[in-house]
């Protein structure tokens, strides 16, 4: 069983979406989408999010963590001023993280992480500018392109693509 989550919202990072959208697909993952608002955004490229028209959009509300066994946080730092004030999206990230389901956060999604409360006493790689924020939220910054640390694989820009989602699919299917 491969069931993805992507959750995100309203002008996301479009490489930091469509990139693991399409990897998780072309791996055989069902991917479920989960948009603040539950229908369809622009990202801040004005990619529409999700790429493929057919690919249905379920609202926060409607997400049982019970079906999946991976959650992708995608960045954007205007999608993250949103998404973090949303108790809905806080209490996902928080559920999969104490289910121990593993998480993948990129870029800006170490906002989400750290308004979940779950990035105390770990290692975690953010967009450089979050260095403080994660530093006094009680984690470690690592600006290394891929960083593991308690079910938690984080990395601080799009640049890394590619190894991040090495990671994710290698961690996972291990």
């Amino acid at each position: 069983m491969k069931n993805a989550l992507i959750l995100s919202g309203n002008l996301v990072q479009d490489h930091e979406f469509i990139y693991p959208f399409y990897r998780l697909l072309e791996d055989n993952f069902s991917v479920d989408v989960a948009l603040l608002g539950g229908n369809p955004v622009e990202g801040i490229l004005k990619t529409r999010i999700p790429p493929n028209k057919e690919h249905p959009v379920l609202s926060p509300n409607d997400v049982n963590i019970d079906n999946y066994n991976l959650l992708i946080l995608p960045g954007g730092a205007k999608a993250m001023e949103y998404l973090r004030q949303d108790q809905t999206i806080l209490n996902i990230i928080k559920n999969f993280y104490d289910k121990k389901i593993l998480i993948g956060s990129i870029c800006h999604g170490a906002q989400l992480l750290i308004s979940a409360g779950v990035v105390k006493n770990k290692k975690i790689s953010g967009y450089y500018s979050l260095k403080d924020d994660i530093n006094n939220a009680g984690a470690v910054y690592s600006p290394d392109g891929c960083v593991e640390d308690q079910g938690i694989i984080s990395s601080p820009h799009y640049k890394y693509l590619g190894d991040w989602m090495r990671q994710i699919l290698k961690k996972f299917n291990d």
